[in-house]
C-alpha cells in the first residue's frame, strides 16, 4: 500500500518517506565529499554545523540533531503534524547519512580544485534537496524558523532564508579565507539553480493565452495539428466593453514556434501572451496523449 494512516491521524506516504530518504542520501553525499574536504561552506543550519566541525571538531551527524533540538520545540506548537514529522524525518534521515558517509572509504580526488568542488556540491546538494522538498519533506533547519516568521510576521519565506543564509555565509569566514568563500558562493548559485529546476520537473511548458475575433478557428486548429486540448474563457474589452473569447492551452516548449505560425495564419492581429508553466500535469505531459492517426 502507498499510504497508511498513523494513529495521529497523519495521512503518510510511505513513497514519500522513501523519496526524501534518497534525496537527504544524495544531499549529504555531496556535504561530506565536496563541502566538508574541500573546506567549502553552506547556508541554514548545515552551515552552522560545518562551522561548528571547523572550531569544536563535532561530528557534523551529532550537531545537525542538536541544533535543530530548539528548532523542532518551537514549530511543534505552531505547525502542523504532518510538516513536523516530515522535518523531523528528513532531519533525522540527513543526520544518519552524514554519519555514513563520513565513515565510507571514498575518494574524490580533484586535485583540490575549488571550482570542480564547488560544481560538485552544487550539483549534488541541489539534486538531493530538490527531490525532498518536491515530495514534501525539508532537512529540518531554518526551514521552520522561515514559515513561522511567514505565518506570524507576512515575511515570505525565501526573504528569511536568504537572510539567515547570508549571516550564516559572513559567519563561516572565521574558518575560511575569502578565496574559499568567493567558490562558496558559486555553490550557492549552482545549489539554487538545480534546486530550482529539480522540483519544477521535467514536464516544463508554456501556457498561451490568445485573444482574437477567430477563436473558434484557432482552437480547431490548434486540436486538430497539435492534439493539445484548449479552453475558452470568457473575457471583456478594457477599451472597447465587448466580449471576447479568450482561448487558453498549454504546450511543450518544442511546441511553441509551432502554434505562433499557426494562430499567424488564421489572425495576424491576435494577441498572443506567453505564461512560463513551472509543471504541467496531466495528459501529454505526465501521462501519454492519445495519438492521431493520420493518412496524410
Amino acid at each position: 500500500m502507498e499510504k497508511k494512516q498513523s494513529r495521529f491521524n497523519l495521512d503518510i506516504s510511505i513513497v514519500d518517506l522513501l523519496v526524501i530518504a534518497a534525496g537527504t542520501a544524495i544531499y549529504s553525499f555531496g556535504i561530506v565529499f565536496f563541502n566538508i574536504y574541500n573546506h567549502l561552506a553552506d547556508g541554514g543550519v548545515t552551515g552552522i554545523t560545518l562551522i561548528l566541525r571547523a572550531l569544536f571538531h563535532i561530528d557534523p551527524a551529532y550537531s545537525t540533531i542538536l541544533v535543530n533540538i530548539p528548532l523542532f520545540a518551537i514549530g511543534y506548537r505552531f505547525l502542523g503534524k504532518k510538516d513536523m514529522f516530515y522535518t523531523l524525518y528528513g532531519t533525522i534521515v540527513l543526520a544518519v547519512f552524514l554519519w555514513i558517509w563520513q565513515r565510507v572509504p571514498i575518494v574524490i580526488n580533484l586535485d583540490h580544485d575549488l571550482l570542480l568542488s564547488a560544481i560538485g556540491a552544487g550539483l549534488f546538494g541541489g539534486f538531493g534537496c530538490g527531490i525532498v522538498y518536491r515530495f514534501g519533506g525539508t532537512t529540518g533547519g531554518v526551514d521552520i524558523v522561515a514559515r513561522l516568521f511567514e505565518r506570524f510576521k507576512g515575511v515570505q519565506m525565501g526573504q528569511t532564508l536568504l537572510t539567515i543564509d547570508v549571516l550564516v555565509l559572513l559567519s563561516s569566514l572565521i574558518y575560511l579565507n575569502v578565496r574559499q568563500m568567493a567558490y562558496t558562493l558559486i555553490y550557492v548559485w549552482i545549489f539554487s539553480m538545480i534546486v530550482n529546476f529539480t522540483q519544477r520537473g521535467a514536464y516544463t511548458a508554456r501556457g498561451i493565452l490568445i485573444i482574437s475575433n477567430e477563436s473558434e478557428r484557432i482552437s480547431t486548429a490548434i486540436q486538430d495539428e497539435l492534439s493539445r486540448g484548449v479552453t475558452f474563457l470568457n473575457a471583456e474589452g478594457g477599451y472597447s466593453h465587448k466580449s471576447k473569447q479568450v482561448v487558453y492551452c498549454v504546450v511543450s516548449p518544442s511546441e511553441l514556434h509551432t502554434l505562433k505560425k499557426l494562430v499567424e495564419s488564421i489572425d495576424e492581429e491576435a494577441f498572443i501572451s506567453i505564461i512560463e508553466v513551472n509543471e504541467a500535469i496531466g495528459e501529454g505531459f505526465t501521462y501519454k496523449r492519445p495519438k492521431r492517426f493520420k493518412l496524410l
